[in-house]
């Protein structure tokens, strides 16, 4: 996997709220905690294994990691810019791995 897959890495950390106010700090700074825990607990799987799998059904480079609650749980939507130059979007359930959907953007 290429070093700039760990980028997302960060951007995952950046993205888990709505806004920037005082109030949806501490509601980003909860979320982020609520991931850790549940990725020690080992209900989601690691970045690493969950971009491996996107990069098996999508090649290409990936340019953005969001990590969302739905109702079904915790999914990953990841962006990857194939090599002809096209945005897919690979939805991934956290927990298990299982590859629920793969859309142009």
């Amino acid at each position: 996997m290429k070093s700039r897959h760990w980028v997302p890495l960060v951007l995952l950390l950046s993205t888990l709220s709505l806004g920037m106010s005082t109030g949806l700090a501490d509601k980003k700074d909860n979320e982020r905690q609520l991931v850790r825990d549940a990725l020690l607990r080992g209900e989601v799987l690691p970045l690493q294994k969950i971009l491996a799998i996107a990069n098996q059904q999508v090649p290409g480079d990936v340019i953005k990691v969001e990590l969302e609650q739905e109702k079904i749980g915790l999914i990953y939507e990841i962006k990857i810019l194939t090599s002809t130059g096209r945005v897919r979007e690979v939805k991934i359930d956290a927990r298990n791995g299982k590859v629920l959907n793969i859309e142009d953007d």
